[in-house]
């Protein structure tokens, strides 16, 4: 494939060979405001079945809006988005979600199975399910409790666990519903190294088995290096899309950002991106 920095759009286009599916997701001259401020604009992606997709940019960039949007939960103020061919709507079961991870007190003690099996009825306001419902709800979640690897403390209190046997738990809430597109809000965020690179795998690893698209917003790519297809920057209003190092280097990032950024990388091949006067660094 071949890619080429867009005049004026701003955006790394690659060449895809045609396909007769439609794309997962689609947007089209996408732009969202904030009280007059342009969050983004002029975006123009399309991410294609079965693809991972990193989302990555600073804070306020509006990666998270990004995922609202996709979501239903924001509209846009220019241009038009798809989602499995449709406008995107609340409550999709298609389209799972896992938000950004907040930290969970100890003393919970919902067992870790339940929290899964929110996923599937959590709209209920705890109505029980009857009779073959039942079945066929536990049947899910013990599915989606395999599918992470969580089996072993299903029955386990949730505030017990650590942090990332608590994001394999989220992960399999969000997969309980067999979605087709799976988006993810900072997964990575306060794991430690280790866990980062576990999680990653593990995310890859299902949307692999299952055809899952995978929209995963992060701050640093690293983790993800090895598993991701493609890589969405945002900033400045801006975003660029193509393959990681296309976009995460120092001429894309300095024709993104409008000032001269610099992109590293150290012996064992990590990234850094940082100004040239040391302001800012978040790949790291």
């Amino acid at each position: 494939m071949r890619s080429s920095l867009q005049p004026g759009g701003g955006s790394i286009v690659a060449d895809r060979p045609p396909s007769l599916q439609a794309p997962a997701i689609r947007l089209r001259d996408a732009a969202v405001d904030f009280e007059r401020r342009a969050v983004w604009q002029h975006a123009d992606l399309e991410v294609a079945l079965g693809e991972f997709v990193v989302v990555l940019g600073p804070n306020g960039a509006g990666k998270t809006t990004m995922l609202r949007v996709l979501l239903g939960l924001q509209r846009l103020s220019e241009g038009s988005v798809e989602v499995l061919g449709g406008r995107p709507r609340r409550g999709r079961r298609s389209v799972g979600y896992v938000p950004q991870r907040r930290t969970l007190d100890p003393d919970l003690g919902v067992r870790a199975r339940d929290l899964v099996g929110l996923g599937v009825d959590g709209d209920r306001w705890g109505v029980p399910l009857a009779g073959s419902a039942r079945r066929r709800r536990r049947g899910l979640v013990d599915a989606a409790l395999e599918a992470v690897g969580a089996t072993a403390y299903a029955d386990r209190p949730i505030g017990r666990l650590s942090g990332g046997e608590q994001q394999r738990l989220l992960l399999a809430q969000a997969l309980v519903t067999q979605p087709r597109i799976l988006l993810l809000d900072e997964p990575l965020a306060s794991l430690d190294i280790r866990s980062q690179g576990v999680i990653s795998a593990l995310v890859a690893s299902v949307a692999r088995e299952r055809g899952i698209t995978v929209v995963l917003v992060a701050h640093d790519i690293n983790p993800l290096a090895p598993f991701v297809d493609r890589v969405v920057y945002l900033a400045r209003g801006g975003m660029v899309s193509g393959p990681a190092d296309e976009v995460i280097s120092t001429e894309t990032l300095t024709a993104l950002y409008d000032y001269p950024v610099e992109v590293l990388r150290d012996s064992r091949g990590r990234i850094v991106v940082v100004g040239l006067d040391d302001c800012d660094s978040h790949h790291h």
